[in-house]
């Protein structure tokens, strides 16, 4: 394993804004942590830029939330991260979803937005 505590805590400063506005059904605020051109694939076809995420959060039922544990991260150049997670969301209605995710995380000034964002449902 080559997590380290530094490139966690990166995912995480992202993933901890993603998780909330996930959790609080609020599309535009889950797509502001996404870059501008970034590559969206999530359990539909791929979209590339914000208007997708929003649009696809938007779809989401009302009280889904998600719950993530980083298991891998990689520091292919600087500034970027790439993770690497197991992601539960939870349903008020119907059983949890277990996927995995890979996010590409880009520093843009201060802060880091997800590049790239596909979703796997395994098994």
């Amino acid at each position: 394993m080559t997590t380290t505590t530094g490139d966690t805590a990166i995912l995480a400063g992202v993933l901890d804004r993603w998780k909330a506005a996930v959790d609080a059904h609020q599309p535009e605020s889950v797509a502001a942590q996404f870059t501008e051109d970034a590559v969206f694939q999530g359990l539909r076809p791929y979209s590339v830029g914000r208007q997708g995420v929003t649009a696809y959060y938007a779809s989401q039922p009302l009280g889904m939330t998600a719950r993530y544990r980083v298991l891998e991260t990689r520091r292919p150049a600087d500034g970027v991260v790439l993770g690497y997670l197991a992601v539960e969301f939870s349903f008020t209605d119907r059983p949890p979803l277990d996927v995995k995710l890979s996010v590409l995380v880009t520093r843009e000034g201060d802060d880091w937005y997800i590049g790239h964002y596909q979703v796997s449902r395994l098994g």
